[in-house]
């Protein structure tokens, strides 16, 4: 079995990962490079999730803000439409003074 140090289409990335430059179409010399490619490619995917659930940790207290405010804009825009319903306050307090009597 050939070992990819010796292979031609290794290269160690700056960080010390290897980079495998082969195609595993047409220059894998071995089957075992294609298991290797494999691992490699899943390593870059877990790295790139990582990466996506690191991003929406420091977006969350942004959006927790973000989501407060709307609520906010919302309930203000309702209460501003109140009259449209016809359920004005006064009128509520009106209502439960004449039970009252």
């Amino acid at each position: 079995m050939l070992r990819c140090e010796d292979c031609e289409f290794f290269r160690r990335g700056s960080d010390g990962s290897p980079e495998l430059t082969c195609d595993p179409f047409s220059t894998a010399k071995e089957p075992e490079c294609l298991i290797k490619l494999q691992l490699i490619e899943l390593s870059i995917i877990s790295r790139s999730h990582e990466a996506t659930l690191d991003m929406y940790r420091r977006f969350a207290p942004l959006q927790e803000k973000m989501f407060r405010q709307m609520e906010r804009e919302i309930d203000e825009t309702d209460e501003a439409d109140r009259w449209k319903l016809g359920l004005a306050e006064s009128d509520e307090d009106d209502e439960d003074d004449d039970a009252k009597s």
